[in-house]
Order: structure tokens, then sequence, then C-alpha cells
């Protein structure tokens, strides 16, 4: 009798489990097949970029779900903070974009967040296709941490070349001439300069430290070489405060590519920003060479102050063989002629069909080859994420208080903290 009452409760034991294990493992069979992509490309031209990459991943790999999980505003400033959200909180994207070098390695390597990613460069031949100089800087600690997709010029001078011919006007190759352009524009009725949001100040002062400066001397901010009450930096931050004079007044409230519209629609004349404005000006049915012309921001001709987007692999990541496989299209040679002809940047390979870009993206690949490279602050390159903010924050309030001994004072401040 003991032994069928046994019988009969293991019998109902099993009924009573065979739901769970069913519907568990139904729970298993419904895990989605994703890869999470974030990043801040919503604009014109950096959209189409991303857009043309995925296309690639989608044809590859049809069976996984592409999310584009996208946040607004240049240079990620909002996209950061929803970014560091989600990293602290265990929730990270299956892969991000992140400028390369100090941004990345600072804010998310050294905390043990992101997987090293040197694998992928040797199982698919990557390091003989990317510079020396590149692969430094995405390094840490003799480990690879991210995907470069592109390579960025940040000291661009963009102008509306109708505006230019009618003035008589030619690119300013100095801050003087630029100064001495300005004024004709102005009392021709035109804005001198565009300039939009906070970030593309902080964007336009590090053009006009690289004026003053040269390129050994600004690359040495970044590393102690050069003082930040050097001759040249408060010369900088005197010109900087004259070009305030030049600007549109409603600067503050404006997105980077309103800016841009300004010159297209010709309301100013001329824009200091990196050459994902010209993936807008093409986006808007604008042709390089036709309507808008190109010369290195005034003073730095010959420098190269560059930056690059590129992806990596957070740990914990929920799709990771995903991630890899986004990863692995990213630093193609197929990924990244899609991706950059729209964007409005070069291949950070060495290898890219230089056929597939426009007049102005083929300079800046000779540029590249041939230029002093130095690396951006603003875009994560040249200095840490806390640099940055510090660097930001002097730009802001001396924009509301023109004084330069101030700006200054804070410069060393934020030296003296940042490169302990």
């Amino acid at each position: 009798m003991k032994s069928i009452k046994t019988s009969i409760l293991l019998v109902l034991t099993v009924l009573l489990l065979t739901p769970a294990i069913l519907f568990a493992g139904g729970k298993k069979e419904e895990v989605k097949n994703e890869l999470e992509i974030f990043s801040w490309w919503t604009a014109g031209g950096e959209a189409e970029g991303l857009e043309a990459m995925r296309e690639i991943f989608e044809a590859k790999y049809p069976d996984v779900e592409f999310i584009n999980a996208t946040v607004a505003g240049g240079a990620g400033v909002n996209a950061k903070a929803v970014l560091k959200t989600r990293m602290q909180g265990g929730d990270p994207p299956d892969s991000f974009q992140v400028h390369a070098g100090h941004e990345l390695i600072d804010t998310w390597v050294v905390a043990g967040k992101m997987e090293p990613i040197t694998f992928i460069f040797k199982e698919n031949n990557f390091l003989n296709a990317y510079p020396k100089d590149v692969i430094d800087i995405i390094s840490y600690k003799g480990e690879i941490y991210s995907v470069p997709v592109n390579i960025h010029r940040s000291n661009v001078l963009w102008y509306n070349k109708q505006i230019f011919a009618d003035a008589g006007i030619t690119p300013p190759d100095s801050l003087e001439s630029f100064f001495a352009a300005a004024e004709k524009l102005s009392g021709k009725g035109i804005i001198p300069l565009a300039l939009a949001e906070a970030w593309t100040n902080s964007h336009l002062f590090e053009s006009v430290l690289l004026g003053a400066l040269g390129p050994g001397k600004y690359k040495g901010l970044w590393n102690g070489g050069t003082a930040w009450d050097d001759p040249g930096v408060i010369a900088a931050v005197e010109a900087f405060i004259n070009i305030l004079d030049y600007v549109n007044s409603d600067f503050s409230a404006l997105a980077w590519e309103a800016a841009a519209q300004y010159v297209i629609d010709g309301k100013a004349a001329m824009y200091i920003m990196g050459d994902w404005a010209e993936g807008y000006f093409k986006s808007k049915g604008l042709t390089p060479g036709k309507e808008f012309g190109w010369a290195p921001s005034p003073g730095t001709a010959g420098s190269f102050l560059m930056l690059s987007d590129s992806f990596g692999l957070p740990r914990g990541a929920p799709n990771r063989e995903n991630a890899i496989k986004w990863l692995t299209v990213c630093g193609s040679k197929e990924g990244q002629d899609a991706f950059n002809p729209k964007k409005g940047s070069i291949p950070s390979r060495t290898d890219g069909n230089k056929s597939l870009y426009d007049a102005y993206l083929k300079s800046a690949m000779d540029d590249w080859t041939s230029n002093t490279i130095v690396p951006s602050v603003m875009h994560g390159a040249a200095a840490s994420e806390g640099w940055m903010e510090d660097y930001n924050n002097i730009i802001t309030i001396l924009i509301v208080e023109k004084n330069v001994d101030q700006a200054v004072k804070a410069f060393l401040k934020a030296a003296a903290k940042n490169l302990k």
C-alpha cells in the first residue's frame, strides 16, 4: 500500500512539474535573435551612412533583427548620458558608438565594462589594414577595444561659394584674414560665421587653439607639454571672444545641422565644423565644390585635427555573437566603403576604394596621409571625458563672461586636476 501511494505521489509530481518544464523550454525557444546598436546618428548624412552599413549586415545575417537605437544630439551629448545610465545599470546595448581614444578607454575600458576585441582584428586580418597610429589610439595595455569605422576632420571651414564670389573674398587662411573677411560680410548684412549649440562652441575653440598654437604646442596642452597660460593660449581666447561678434545671435538655440542650413540658405557665409557637415550638405542635394567649398580652419593648414567613431563590445552584451558579427562588418572594407561616402568621412582602413569618394573626401584622404595629425578634444581623442567636460564648462562661462584672465586660470586649474 505504501509503495502504491509513493508511486501515485511520483506521478502527480511529474504531472505538476511538466507544464513548468514545458513553459521554461518554450521561453528558451522564444528568445529573439537580435542586435541592438546604440548611436547618435540621426541627422542627414550620418543616418544614411548607418543605414548603408545596416543593409550590408542584414544581407549577411537576414535572421538577425537589427534594432537601431539612436538618441538625437550632436557629438553624442544626449546619447552619452543615456548610455551611462544603461551601462551602470547593467543594461548595455550589444554595441555602441563611441569616439575612439580617451573617451572610450578612460570611461569604459579602465572601468572594466568592455571586452578586448583583438581577436576580431586577428581573425579578419584587420591589423594590416589599419595605420599603426590608429591601432595605438584604440588600444589599452596591449589589447584592442574598438573598431573605428571612419576618420573625421574637425578643423574644416565650410563656405557658401556664391556669397564668397559676390563679396569678392577667398577662404581665410589666418585669423587676421578671417576678421577682414568677417568685416566685409557684416557690411553686406550677411552673418560671417554660423554657430550652434554648446558643443559646437567648444568645437570651434579647439580649431582656434590649433590655429594660434600650431600642432606641436596644441598637442602639448593635453599631455602637460604646453602650459595653459602660454601666450598662444591667451591669443586664442582673445580671438575666440572677438569671433563671437560675427556669429548669429540665436546660436545657443540651434542644433548643429540648423547652423549648417544657414550656410545652405545663404543666411551665413561660413561654418567651422567637422566633415560630417559635408554629409549633411549632400543630403540636402548640394554638390561639393559647386554650392559649397571648404578649406582648413584659419591658421591650421597642414594640420589634420582628427577624431574617429568606433564601436566596441560591452561586457554582458545580451547578443554577444551578433555584436561580433556587427564589429566584423564595421571593420571590413565593404562596410567602410558603404558607410563613409554618405557620412562625410574617410575610411580608417588604408585600402578604401578612392573612386567611391567625392572631391572633398578625396582631398581629406590626401591630407590624412600628408598632414600633421592632431587629436580632437571635443570628440574624445585628446583627453579623458572628465577633462573634456571641464573644457566645455570653461568655454560655456567664457561665452557669457568674455573674461580672458578668468578663462586662462580655469584652464590651468583643470589641467592640474586632469593631468595628474
